[in-house]
């Protein structure tokens, strides 16, 4: 027997405690949501995690080369928080970035990431920027950044030139638990407050940076409070229905009062990045616990199946069309040529001006 499926809005009520506050008022505790939201969050979602499967097979057959983190696990942070944005607010992030090139703000690609991550011409950032350096500036993506903690003072000056040409935008600036103890984000979090700079600091949490818990790392490891006179929220970051409503309330903070800092409590299935089996400071029990009880996808889908608002086959039809969009772009990247060697010394200066290679004959004459 076949039943209408929902197509009209209803409430999502989220379980209490949902978010812990720091010097800040209560977000709602509830969310409206539709069939069309659940299933463009659940497509993405997937995606994302689909396009880092594909990542992994390529660097085990040395197609990628050098460093990759994967965002397995942590989808529903860059899916959530971009889904408020528009592409006049700003994102930077660290090294982890590959999600936010294919959420629906920034749109790109797939085959285009992946050719990237190979090294080649038609990759996002022309073969040159690989893994860690992944940039959309016309929808104001600013990467990709490879220095731990760099990001958060260059996303406090992104949000210092929003205020100063009055755009009446934000800027998502992403880091991790392991860059929480950098020096740099306590100078860049006193600037901001001081200005009272339209930026949403976002810490992902995955409770072991490079494979140091956070109890072995940090004398505090409630993040969010960590901004001290910067109001913080600690949130639930593998519900991507408790992230977007977070990070609706924290976009109009952020345009109307200052910064305000969000801790996102996520995982990652892998390890820190391909050379990191991520088993020597956690158990195979402990992830495999967290793929079967708080799956971002799973949740998602669970979201969809208990309100109607979907079909079980409908959504095996979402993974086919992915899985087929995924094959697709690897053949694409494979096929991809390699940057030219000239290409070394394009997009060094702002000017095109002549640079002398080691070896005389080896220089560059535009």
């Amino acid at each position: 027997r076949s039943y209408a499926l929902n197509t009209g809005d209803f409430k999502i009520d989220f379980d209490e405690p949902t978010f812990k506050t720091h010097k800040c008022d209560m977000p709602p505790l509830s969310t409206t949501t539709n069939r069309t939201e659940l299933l463009a969050f659940y497509t993405e979602m997937q995606r994302i995690r689909r396009m880092e499967v594909e990542s992994d097979k390529l660097y085990k057959n040395k197609l990628i080369r050098g460093f990759l983190h994967l965002y397995n696990g942590q989808e529903a942070v860059a899916t959530g928080l971009e889904h408020n944005m528009t592409p006049e607010d700003s994102t930077i992030t660290a090294y982890r970035d590959h999600a936010f090139m294919v959420t629906r703000r920034c749109g790109s690609d797939p085959k285009h990431v992946l050719a990237e991550l190979c090294g080649r011409k038609d990759g996002v950032s022309a073969g040159k920027g690989g893994s860690m350096h992944m940039y959309n500036i016309p929808k104001n993506f600013y990467g990709g950044n490879g220095i731990v903690g760099a990001q958060v003072p260059l996303g406090t000056g992104l949000a210092f030139a929003q205020k100063y040409n009055k755009t009446k935008n934000v800027t998502f600036c992403y880091f991790g638990d392991g860059a929480a103890n950098q020096g740099q984000v306590f100078e860049a979090f006193n600037m901001a407050k001081l200005w009272k700079l339209p930026i949403i600091y976002v810490c992902e949490n995955n409770k072991y940076a490079m494979g140091t818990s956070a109890e072995r790392s940090s004398s505090n490891t409630e993040y969010y409070t960590r901004g001290d006179y910067v109001p913080g929220l600690q949130v639930d970051g593998m519900d991507v229905l408790k992230v977007k409503e977070v990070g609706k309330y924290a976009m109009d903070y952020a345009l109307n009062h200052g910064p305000i800092l969000l801790e996102m409590k996520t995982y990652r299935y892998m390890g820190h990045s391909m050379s990191d089996p991520g088993t020597s400071y956690r158990t195979r029990a402990e992830i495999q616990k967290m793929r079967e009880q708080y799956d971002p996808i799973a949740k998602v889908k669970k979201y969809l199946l208990d309100n109607n608002a979907a079909e079980e086959k409908e959504l095996k039809a979402i993974d086919k069309e992915i899985k087929k969009e995924m094959d697709a772009a690897v053949k694409f990247a494979k096929a991809s040529a390699e940057p030219p060697a000239e290409a070394l010394y394009q997009g060094v200066y702002q000017e095109d001006v002549p640079i002398r290679g080691i070896e005389l004959s080896n220089s560059y004459s535009p």
